[in-house]
């Protein structure tokens, strides 16, 4: 269990920083004393968080939610706490996929408890924020401070990602409109599924946002509320720009599926003349072929065979034929 434990301390109960605990005796410090307690499990099996959900008497279904994960960006309220799913992202330029985490967040009275699965340094960055002197305001939050600066640090994550997502866009449609004859569908194609993952992380949180930021959410600091009003306002505006990212990705499909067919299309176009002016010195070339073909033949009485002039005649009739067929296939343009 330990190694699943990435967190399990006691914050504001005096001087000196958070304390840490013994699993076994987290809930009775939540349950008395000052201060709030902090589980952080990651990567943790369904036995282990339901062990932890057994010591603060969390709700079945939620607990249920924390441990399948691939949960859509929630908050659910119950008796005793309340529940939120946040989609951390990470963008990995190199192979241009965003990676989503997602975490899990219990809230209750005197007590949060974090379940992370994937990789995202959001919840490390919140505890050294705690520990090193967060700010006074939000700090007064309680347990609330931990889905606050989650959240907030998930949204700012989420800019961060749309300014990366940015200069490959940038990109491509610099190449796509560019010089150059290459076909970038799959590459535009890739992107637009990973805007949709990015989109699947991000819209659906914009209605927990709301509710926390209109404040009256049980379990909640009220006073967190304008704290949450910035959050949803910074998450509206990356909404803002992924749409504009998703529609410029599909005008530039569009535009490269023209370009690539005007592309095809000038090459059939070029492969026509081709086979024409092949055409046509096939059709020049067959003249000599026919008329040595028929006075190659074995007979005796062919017209003209013993004439003095019966060569000289021939090659000017070869010579007549192909001068007259060159013309005409020039003239049609075929040549």
């Amino acid at each position: 269990m330990a190694s699943a434990v990435g967190e399990c301390a006691v914050y504001g109960d005096g001087p000196g920083g958070p304390r840490r605990l013994d699993l076994a005796d987290a809930a009775a410090v939540a349950r008395g004393g000052e201060g709030f307690v902090w589980i952080g499990l990651q990567q943790a099996t369904a036995a282990q968080i339901t062990e932890v959900a057994a010591l603060f008497h969390l709700p079945p279904l939620a607990v249920e939610d924390a441990v399948q994960a691939h949960q859509r960006p929630k908050l659910e309220v119950y008796d005793d706490v309340a529940f939120a799913v946040l989609k951390p992202v990470r963008y990995v330029d190199r192979i241009e996929v965003v990676d989503v985490g997602e975490i899990a967040v219990f809230v209750g009275e005197r007590f949060v408890i974090t379940v992370r699965h994937g990789s995202t340094d959001v919840l490390g960055r919140v505890r050294r924020e705690l520990g090193g002197g967060l700010a006074e305001e939000v700090a007064a939050f309680g347990p609330t401070a931990v889905l606050y600066r989650a959240a907030d640090l998930i949204v700012d994550g989420y800019e961060r990602v749309i300014e990366r997502i940015d200069v490959d866009v940038d990109d491509i449609e610099a190449r796509v409109f560019g010089p150059g004859e290459d076909d970038h569908a799959e590459r535009i194609y890739n992107l637009k599924r990973e805007v949709a993952e990015f989109r699947r992380a991000l819209v659906p949180l914009l209605r927990p946002l709301e509710q926390l930021a209109a404040g009256g959410v049980e379990h909640v600091a009220p006073a967190a509320g304008s704290w949450f009003r910035d959050v949803h306002d910074h998450a509206l505006r990356a909404a803002d720009r992924v749409e504009g990212i998703d529609r410029l990705l599909s005008d530039v499909l569009q535009a490269n599926v023209a370009r690539v067919t005007v592309v095809q299309s000038g090459i059939a176009l070029r492969q026509n003349e081709d086979t024409r002016r092949i055409s046509a010195w096939a059709a020049i070339a067959l003249v000599p072929t026919a008329i040595a073909g028929l006075y190659g033949m074995n007979f005796d009485n062919i017209p003209e065979l013993h004439w003095k002039y019966g060569y000289f005649a021939v090659l000017t009739v070869i010579a007549s034929a192909c001068t007259v067929l060159h013309r005409l296939f020039k003239r049609n343009g075929w040549l």
